[in-house]
């Protein structure tokens, strides 16, 4: 039998809106990327929009004031900007360079170690331990003028009538910074060229010396090229570190005296809480960020080229 009534005609719309299926892992990560987007990405992208504004703390209102490139311009043609990244170019200079010795000599004495090379890598790694704020508060008190354990000790040595200024005389406190940033982070260099000596194979090392070459001319002309690469790994690491260095000079000097150790991330959390000048401090530390990447390319460009080098020799 045939059905007396007609049936309706399901009426389908015209445009139909089709979403995408996302995979698995995608739903699975999707929670953590709007977490991400939410802290990271939304404040980086309000940060550079108030870089193009005279937003100050005390002033909500001129967020929505747009003045283009001033506080770039303002920051790129300031004596007090290029002062301070002249000392962190300086600061970096000199404790990359004393890290890299004295971590290319603490690597190779472990490595000669017989016994208890164990024990000697984790003694190695205690000062990476500490956090930046933690070494600034020992180096503060190490260099105290009155209670600090340098001037004690050399005071009872006799090398010192009086006590040594550390954290007020100028040069003095860039020196203290320096050997902070120095203890705390030598073992980054020292961890890194051990893993390269003990990954580096023992053939053209005796080949040397049968050649008849002397130690210095061994490290010189095979240690040494095999264990580049390895230095420029730790080189480019700690050149970020350096570059952003704020917790140690904050609570050793404050960027004091008469901001005679301001370097560039002191500079910038000065402008922004202390003169509540955010837009210009957002401004400077995307400068100082660019200033990063250029040292950054610098150093993986030193690292390709060693790479290149120890595919050729070895």
């Amino acid at each position: 039998m045939h059905d007396t009534y007609p049936r309706a005609e399901i009426k389908r719309p015209i445009f139909q809106m089709k979403f995408p299926k996302l995979s698995a892992p995608t739903l699975l990560l999707l929670p953590a990327i709007i977490v991400l987007a939410a802290v990271i990405v939304l404040p980086l992208l309000f940060s550079l929009y108030s870089s193009f504004t005279p937003f100050r703390l005390t002033k909500p209102e001129t967020i929505w004031v747009v003045i283009g490139f001033r506080n770039y311009v303002s920051a790129l043609t300031s004596l007090e900007f290029w002062t301070a990244f002249g000392r962190t170019v300086l600061l970096l200079t000199i404790a990359l360079n004393a890290e890299m010795f004295l971590g290319l000599g603490l690597a190779m004495l472990v490595n000669k170690a017989t016994r208890g090379q164990r024990l000697l890598r984790t003694l190695m790694m205690f000062p990476m331990m500490f956090s930046p704020v933690l070494v600034g508060f020992q180096f503060k008190f190490l260099f105290n003028d009155n209670i600090g354990f340098v001037n004690n000790v050399l005071q009872s040595l006799g090398i010192t009538t009086s006590a040594i200024p550390w954290l007020i005389d100028g040069n003095l406190a860039l020196f203290s910074i320096i050997v902070a940033e120095i203890w705390s982070s030598t073992s980054v260099f020292a961890i890194l060229i051990l893993a390269g000596l003990l990954a580096m194979p023992q053939e053209p090392v005796e080949a040397a010396r049968v050649d008849g070459c002397t130690p210095w001319q061994t490290f010189r002309y095979v240690t040494w090229p095999y264990l580049m690469p390895f230095a420029m790994i730790a080189m480019t690491i700690r050149s970020l570190d350096v570059a952003r260095a704020y917790d140690i000079v904050k609570i050793m000097t404050d960027g004091g005296p008469a901001k005679r150790t301001e370097l560039l991330w002191t500079l910038v959390g000065r402008t922004a809480y202390s003169d509540a000048r955010m837009g210009m401090a957002n401004a400077m530390a995307y400068i100082s960020i660019l200033l990063s990447i250029l040292f950054t390319v610098y150093f993986f460009r030193k690292l390709a080229a060693a790479r290149q080098q120890i595919g050729a020799e070895w």
